[in-house]
């Protein structure tokens, strides 16, 4: 029997046994607490897929500052830009009196409350920082000595999140634990032989009062939260509190969900960790007297029992906070729309077209677009989302290491592995005996290095194995000490002899001719790219490259799962370029001209140079052409190569191949802290033709998607765009933005800190604490100020108004996410451009000057 016990219980004291009814209703009532506080938390992805993702994703049904007075309140977090940030921005003119006026006029609240310019300037030096709701840890620890030693808060999250390091590590520790039992057994087993954590906590007995923890999570769930006394009302914001304390394991755990979800499964280790941490509470209160336990939840029941009021004046405390976002982006936006307005006198694209070419959305590809355009009329650009409409997991050649190559929000539907392919067709039928045969030199390889890592991990090794290895060993520490110019590193190919590389290409595998032929003609259809196809059209995905860097997949492409877009991109081409494919779609009614040869390429994207692929496979190319191509790509990374400079303290003016050197050495310095700025500074994203962009400097802060309403009459693309690459684009600026806004909490912090945990489950700020997600603060701050501006995204839509509304009816999330606050839409219209608000649409032509 479970006791149940209130502020005038004794810890021990059982009370009569309530009926069975009203124990169902109890448990049922603490399940649905429970799965409320977990829905709230996010996943964050593991190191090697570091996709970005809004924090708040599970609470965008809730209005952006209704969880900025829930995540102050239940967690210490920082939901808007801090005072100091705003006031920085209005001493400096960033935030104009025009754009604090236009917000107050803007927001419905501040209206309504007759908010004034003076308020809001005083409430950013003076206003006190919210309070936060304490837990049963933060009240049992009263002890007068505890200043001098670790909070029980900070104490707890340190042991829990080690536990949670060991019990999901399966990388990085030779010696792995026992987890069939579920991670609350694991815990349990682990406190019971910890006796580092008493003397943390100054508390030398605490595992004798580890046996009256209860075996199973459910168990721990429904005895910790009865013990509470805490009104039923306030369950699932305690919990959620109670959560947030773990909230980068949180959100690991709830990764595993989402992976589980959608795969049509189901996952409890969110649930267990919950029990872990409602646990740590109670059995806190087995080493407290009766007065100190009875006074502590007196405390915590009179604190919680206001929290409904408590959560409602700090909703509306953070008016003012909302005001001052709004003010930061409306700047941003007037400067937006007057660019955009001078689209108009670019024109449309050049009438004869000799190459197009596909790029990633990514808002670095913005610049080279531009550029490119500027070198050469005859190139087209247009904007795709870097996956290119594949629906793909992706096995490197002899190995296990399946990986999605799509954004998060998909699941994988198509396989696609790596194949030798020879170049010349006649050959073909020696490919099996040359895939054999690279697939055992592969293994061999990675044994050998499987032994070489194995030597360094033993225990005692640690000083001889530098001994043994000599020259090897210092020849690795060289490459960081003099940093090498080479090429990006292909993480994929590693261990393959280097006579097979040019040969070992990634193959659709198990698709049937329909099949492919479906998936040709959608994702032509998607790109815009039904008719009027030049000769050659690029296929461009993108990646990043550094040295040492833990969050590498970061600055490569979302859209693909943080992988490079390299897959995707000759995977498109070999399809497209298919001749029984093309066949099949002539008879599906879409005719691909006979001379149009589909290449793929990669964006280097910290050295702003293209790497091309599979050309040996290729139809012949016009050598003229060509030439011409390798010419103006040459010019065009040059000019973004020297935009790019001053923010990374080089000189735009150096002459060309020393610029490319000191970028190439950036690059594989194992010592550099910010190889390149990835999406900082992104803002808007752009779906439009490309004529209502071309020519325009929007200074790599837009991410731009091609879109044709016209060629989509029953708006199925357009609801693709805005259900699909608006939501990838929404996570990575929300990523951005809350990384910002709370480092501490929602960044990662120092990356000269960082250690890796799990092999590529995240990292630690130093050897503890929280598992860290969001970006390290070098992915944010230049040292002396913030790059990232944290504003909200604003989605510029060429579209009808009744093609876009349809769109918002029929998907609940994109109405939440706009109707919530969480980011601006725009339209073109006739008069210049319309904003959407809750459900109508607004002049924004009066606003911009």
């Amino acid at each position: 029997m479970i006791d149940i016990l209130t502020s005038d219980t004794k810890p021990n004291t059982a009370l009569p046994a309530p009926a069975v009814s009203d124990i169902e209703t109890i448990h049922a009532r603490i399940e649905l607490a429970c799965s409320q506080a977990c829905y709230t938390i996010a996943p964050a992805w593991p190191l090697d897929r570091a996709i970005a993702v809004n924090p708040h994703w599970s609470r965008i049904n809730m209005p952006v500052r209704r969880v900025a007075a829930r995540m102050a309140v239940l967690g210490g977090i920082q939901v808007f830009p801090s005072q100091d940030q705003q006031l920085k921005a209005w001493r400096e003119g960033r935030i104009s009196a025009a754009d604090l006026a236009l917000a107050l006029q803007q927001l419905p609240e501040a209206r309504a409350a007759n908010l004034k310019p003076d308020q809001c300037l005083d409430s950013l030096q003076a206003r006190a920082p919210q309070a936060q709701l304490p837990l049963l840890i933060d009240v049992l620890d009263n002890d007068p000595n505890r200043h001098a030693r670790l909070s029980w808060r900070d104490a707890i999250t340190h042991q829990v999140s080690q536990t949670c390091a060991a019990y999901f590590d399966e990388h990085q520790a030779i010696w792995q634990p026992e987890r069939t039992q579920g991670l609350y057994t694991f815990w349990r087993d682990t406190l019971q032989h910890d006796h580092g954590i008493g003397l943390l906590m100054g508390l030398p007995r605490i595992g004798n009062a580890v046996n009256a923890l209860p075996a199973t999570s459910i168990e721990a769930e429904r005895w910790a939260l009865q013990r509470l006394g805490l009104p039923q009302a306030v369950w699932a914001d305690y919990l959620e509190s109670v959560l947030l304390t773990v909230n980068g394991w949180a959100s690991w755990c709830a990764y595993l969900a989402w992976q589980a979800g959608l795969e049509g499964g189901k996952d409890v280790h969110l649930r267990e960790l919950l029990a872990i941490r409602l646990a740590w509470g109670t059995l806190l209160l087995e080493c407290k007297d009766d007065a100190t336990t009875k006074q502590a939840f007196v405390a915590l029941q009179q604190a919680w029992s206001q929290a409904p009021l408590v959560l409602k004046e700090a909703e509306q405390a953070f008016l003012i906070d909302e005001v001052w976002q709004l003010a930061l982006e409306l700047g941003y936006q007037r400067d937006l729309a007057q660019r955009l307005a001078l689209a108009s006198g670019h024109g449309s694209a050049p009438q004869e077209i000799e190459v197009q070419a596909a790029f990633c959305i990514d808002v670095r590809s913005e610049p080279l677009r531009r550029a490119l355009e500027a070198v050469w009329p005859g190139i087209q650009t247009l904007g795709f989302a870097g996956f290119f409409g594949l629906p793909v997991a992706y096995t490197p050649l002899s190995t296990q290491a399946r990986r999605p190559q799509l954004p998060g929000l998909l699941a994988p539907s198509i396989e696609i592995s790596d194949c030798i392919v020879s170049t010349d067709p006649s050959q073909r039928e020696a490919d099996a005996a040359l895939q054999s045969a690279a697939s055992r030199a592969r293994q061999t390889r990675f044994t050998m290095a499987d032994q070489w890592l194995s030597a360094s991990r033993w225990p005692g090794a640690a000083f001889s194995f530098v001994e043994v290895a000599g020259l090897g060993y210092l020849g690795k520490l060289g490459n960081w000490l003099l940093p090498t110019k080479h090429d990006r590193i292909k993480d994929d190919l590693e261990g393959l002899p280097v006579r097979y590389r040019q040969i070992c290409r990634p193959q659709l595998l198990g698709v049937d001719f329909e099949t492919k032929v479906t998936l040709a003609a959608r994702i032509l259809h998607t790109m815009g790219l039904q008719q009027n196809l030049a000769p050659l059209v690029l296929l461009v995905g993108h990646g990043s490259q550094s040295a040492n860097n833990a969050h590498a997949a970061a600055l490569d492409c979302g859209a693909c799962c943080g992988q490079t877009g390299e897959v995707n991109a000759r995977s498109l081409a070999q399809l497209l370029n298919e001749p029984a494919v093309r066949q099949g779609l002539q008879k599906a009614g879409l005719t691909l001209p006979e001379s149009t040869v589909f290449v793929a390429a990669l964006h280097n994207t910290t050295t702003d140079e293209i790497e091309w692929f599979d050309l040996d496979l290729l139809p012949q190319i016009n050598p003229t052409r060509w030439e011409h191509l390798q010419t103006v790509f040459r010019r065009a990374c040059d000019q973004v190569r020297r935009e790019r400079a001053p923010s990374l303290q080089l000189d735009p003016l150096a002459p060309y191949d020393e610029l490319l050197s000191q970028l190439r050495r950036r690059a594989n310095d194992g010592a550099q802290t910010r190889p390149e700025w990835g999406l900082a500074h992104n803002a808007a994203f752009l779906i439009a033709p490309r004529h209502r962009s071309r020519g325009v400097v929007l200074g790599g802060r837009s991410f731009l998607h091609d879109y044709d309403a016209s060629l989509d009459a029953d708006g199925s693309v357009l609801e693709l765009l805005m259900t699909a690459p608006m939501l990838v684009t929404h996570w990575i600026n929300w990523q951005y933005h809350a990384s910002t806004c709370d480092p501490l909490r929602l960044g990662s912090g120092n990356k000269v800190l960082h250690n890796v945990v799990g092999g590529s489950l995240g990292v630690f700020e130093g050897n503890g604490g929280d598992l860290r997600i969001g970006l390290a603060r070098q992915s944010l701050h230049d040292g002396n100020c913030w790059i990232h501006e944290p504003l909200r995204l604003t989605v510029v839509i060429d579209a009808p108004q009744v093609a876009i509304e349809a769109v918002i009816e029929k998907h609940a999330v994109v109405k939440q996410l706009l109707d919530n606050g969480w980011l601006h839409l725009w339209r073109f219209s006739l008069a210049g451009f319309e904003r959407y608000e809750h459900g109508a649409w607004f002049p924004l032509f009066l606003e911009i000057s």
